[in-house]
């Protein structure tokens, strides 16, 4: 999907080794590629999740960057990082906005995180 010039693509991967499904805690990863197709450099700011466990109830997440930086993508660049996220239940949602400053005016615009499933693998007996 590509919001305000920048393209987001999101990879989940579920990870069995750090997961507990007897006390209901389900880990993810997620990758994200961020493509700056715009004219002008782009700096990331802030991040805002919506999380949505199957079960109804959601939380949000907002800060500062991703992984504990701010990038600066160049035009044509691609910016790829990888991150995690803890569920109660077996399949959630995900999705968000990032903040980012066009760094030729210095005007902050945001960009749209597509929504994205994060789903247990069944396991064939």
């Amino acid at each position: 999907m590509i919001s305000e010039g920048v393209k987001v693509s999101v990879e989940t991967f579920y990870q069995a080794d750090y997961s507990n499904p007897l006390q209901s805690e389900f880990m993810f990863a997620y990758r994200i590629a961020l493509e700056n197709h715009n004219s002008f450099p782009v700096k990331l700011h802030r991040r805002h999740w919506f999380i949505f466990d199957s079960n109804g109830s959601h939380r949000e997440v907002e800060g500062e960057g991703v992984i504990g930086v701010q990038p600066t993508i160049q035009t044509g660049e691609t910016y790829q990082y990888v991150s995690g996220c803890n569920l109660r239940t077996e399949m959630a949602r995900m999705k968000g906005t990032y903040q980012m400053e066009n760094l030729h005016n210095k005007k902050m615009f945001e960009v749209s995180i597509p929504s994205f499933e994060m789903v247990v693998p069944m396991k064939n007996n």
